[in-house]
């Protein structure tokens, strides 16, 4: 992890990103192939095919949204009832092949709370699977979480940044979020957020509503504040 600055070369309050809000799955930790498995597992079970394809249309979406697309392909289950069995899957995947963290994220997570910035977990999980990844984290990393179980209207709506942003006092406009999906970042730029892609299963395009970063390794909380500067820079333009 890059060594924050010394105390007399910190950026002025004023600088910083009000909060960074993180997605989870696919951004802080590699659980999509979890969720493409079970997904092919429980579709198979009803004799249909489910494949990397049928999966790719799902990431970053809510649980329930996704739900009514596995029934579409023959699920005969309730919706609850196949978030329910998703997550216990996935739930017992990490339990036994342990939690898999994308390539410098927790390190940036844990350099951007050592500069007291607050910080807050945005995923469409539902809660429990979210403590369970959250209790792995060997620090105080989130001071909410906001999960697909807790909100109305899933990404890409914008309820979910909008809610971690209240949760958090601060103005969603003066937070950056991090994201690795097209959806996650549809979210986070309608909420008005300044939105940060890591693509990582599903490739992101160049867009001026977005920044683009094709890793999180070697990243800094210098470089999320920067991210944060420019655009208030360009909104006072």
């Amino acid at each position: 992890m890059t060594a924050s600055s010394p105390r007399s070369e910190q950026p002025p309050a004023s600088d910083l990103p009000a909060a960074v809000l993180w997605d989870m799955d696919g951004t802080l930790v590699d659980t999509e192939p979890y969720w493409m498995a079970s997904e092919q597992e429980l579709v198979g079970s009803f004799g249909g095919t489910w494949t990397h394809d049928d999966g790719l249309l799902l990431v970053g979406l809510g649980l329930w949204n996704s739900a009514e697309i596995l029934r579409a392909h023959g699920v005969a289950m309730e919706a609850d009832e196949i978030v329910q069995w998703l997550t216990d899957r996935v739930q017992r995947k990490l339990d036994e092949e342990g939690v898999p963290w994308r390539p410098g994220a927790r390190e940036l997570l844990e350099e951007v709370r050592g500069r007291g910035i607050p910080t807050a977990l945005v995923t469409m999980s539902v809660r429990r699977m979210a403590e369970q990844i959250v209790a792995h984290i060997p620090f105080p990393a989130f001071d909410v979480i906001v999960s697909g179980d807790e909100v109305d209207a899933p990404k890409p709506a914008p309820e979910p940044y909008l809610k971690a942003a209240g949760l958090l006092g601060v103005d969603v406009r003066d937070a950056v979020a991090i994201e690795d999906s097209l959806v996650g970042l549809a979210s986070a730029v309608e909420a008005g957020a300044t939105a940060i892609g890591v693509p990582h299963i599903v490739p992101l395009p160049e867009s001026d509503e977005h920044i683009l970063w094709p890793t999180l390794e070697g990243r800094s909380a210098d470089d999320v504040i920067a991210v944060a500067r420019a655009r208030k820079e360009a909104t006072a333009r």
